[in-house]
């Protein structure tokens, strides 16, 4: 069960080799045993897991059944689940039962998968360790002594270490394809506007995404393709036609043009990192893949940009948690200030308070134009980069990030160096594209993430690159020592 792809898994379903109770109950159990020690599940949904499992199995009975139904799956604690807490990794939410679903979430029960549980993430998706949580730091299954990265880090060490085929994830500014880096799993962040992002408790609006993450690209693709789409309740949602992601089994990517963007292999790389991103790029081009190299000048902007944009856009969506509609209410306030006060002290952690703090800041009189305004003016710039590159290249290829998995705690106190962490996917995010990160080798001992962009609405570019890197290497079905 541990190693078959999302494919194999629904061959066997519907061949009768095992049920979804069963393929269920596998994982439950794997969480029970192994679950604790990465902590990567905030919770787990056990008994209503195996109720779906049992519809599941009366679909596939019956026939026609989806692709996907009767696979489980973990699902980010930041979409909102109908009857099941949605916390966001906060103490602001801990309490809180969405009254309904979000739309992936809808989605994929639609498709007639099973949520196992809901994984743990650095506190509403703000952080690149998964060590913002209020229910504590994940640890990645490589070295339980190692952050997996964030925010997804509980998806990305929950698919590494096998307690669910796939899950998913939201991305910000990296935030699927950086833990799926340091974790050694595929992971898709698509083109902004792709997949609903309704019922998917905000960070910052105009760059948050839900995206997928999975052993493979073609595990990927499969769930990808049920969750996206356009969705009325949306107003970023775009109204496009979603081709079919998965790539065709004699798929090749011969002509390719793959742009190799000198900013990516910079004197901020790790030597280790660059050498297995060479490595990967060699690999491409015997699969009949054409390089050049481009340029995005802009880059240099992307995190001081990002760190001005996001911040503003968490300060003015987190304004909605003041202790009169929902969510954590202090004890017994003497007034309105101290209702307010007091609840947003006491319900958000250290790096929620810091970037609300900058926001509020770069959007308050007078300094709006000095910093807001000029953040957008970057980011039109990096977009502007990103387009003349994609005249001359299909997809862009480079590192996802600067280091491989670093310690807990290591950068804990120094948050200029922990947000550089995200140095090579932030500009995605900025522009609206769409990326993935595929295993591409190991470095220390720790794993090493590719990092793959294609221009807006080209998902299946990438998976079909992604695909048949994938079938000629093995290192997205390597599992950590002692998972196996």
């Amino acid at each position: 069960m541990l190693n078959r792809s999302l494919g194999e898994l629904s061959r066997g379903l519907r061949n009768g080799d095992f049920s979804s109770v069963e393929l269920t109950r596998f994982f439950l159990d794997r969480i029970e045993n192994r679950g604790a020690e990465l902590n990567a599940f905030i919770s787990v949904t056990a008994e209503r897991a195996l109720d779906d499992a049992h519809a599941a199995d009366r679909k596939l009975r019956d026939g026609g059944a989806h692709p996907l139904t009767g696979i489980p799956y973990a699902h980010k604690d930041l979409f909102c689940t109908e009857g099941v807490a949605t916390t966001c990794g906060s103490a602001m939410l801990a309490d809180f039962v969405s009254p309904y679903d979000a739309a992936v979430s809808e989605r994929l029960n639609a498709a007639g998968m099973v949520m196992l549980g809901k994984t743990n993430m650095d506190e509403f998706a703000m952080g690149s360790s998964n060590e913002n949580s209020f229910y504590g730091a994940v640890r990645n299954p490589w070295d339980a002594a190692r952050v997996p990265g964030g925010s997804s880090g509980g998806s990305a060490a929950a698919v590494a270490a096998r307690l669910a085929p796939c899950a998913t994830g939201t991305d910000t500014g990296g935030s699927i394809r950086q833990p799926a880096s340091l974790c050694g799993v595929t992971g898709v962040k698509p083109t902004y506007g792709r997949v609903s992002r309704y019922g998917m408790v905000a960070f910052a609006s105009s760059l948050d995404q839900a995206g997928v993450l999975a052993a493979g690209a073609g595990d990927c693709a499969l769930v990808l393709q049920a969750i996206a789409g356009f969705d009325p309740r949306d107003s970023t949602s775009m109204d496009e036609p979603v081709p079919d992601y998965t790539p065709p089994a004699d798929a090749n990517i011969r002509g390719l043009r793959v742009g190799l963007p000198r900013e990516y292999f910079g004197a901020d790389l790790d030597p280790a990192i660059g050498a297995v991103i060479e490595q990967a790029v060699a690999a491409l081009r015997q699969l009949g893949c054409e390089t050049v190299e481009v340029s995005l000048p802009a880059m240099s902007l992307s995190a001081p940009a990002y760190y001005i944009l996001a911040p503003a856009e968490c300060s003015s969506n987190l304004a909605r948690y003041d202790g009169v509609r929902y969510g954590h209410r202090c004890d017994a306030p003497a007034d309105c200030d101290d209702l307010y006060t007091r609840t947003r002290a006491e319900g958000f952690g250290a790096e929620v308070k810091r970037r609300v703090l900058v926001g509020t800041y770069v959007l308050s009189s007078g300094y709006y134009d000095a910093y807001y305004l000029k953040a957008q003016k970057a980011r039109r710039r990096i977009r502007d980069d990103f387009a003349r590159a994609f005249e001359r290249a299909d997809v862009l290829v480079g590192p996802a990030s600067p280091t491989t998995a670093f310690r807990l705690g290591e950068k804990a106190g120094d948050p200029v160096t922990m947000y550089l962490s995200d140095v090579y996917t932030i500009a995605v995010n900025l522009a609206g594209l769409p990326a993935i990160t595929l295993p591409a080798g190991v470095a220390g001992g720790l794993p090493v993430g590719m990092q793959m962009i294609a221009p807006h609405f080209r998902e299946q570019d990438l998976f079909r690159a992604g695909h048949c890197y994938q079938r000629e290497t093995d290192w997205h079905r390597r599992m950590p020592e002692g998972f196996e």
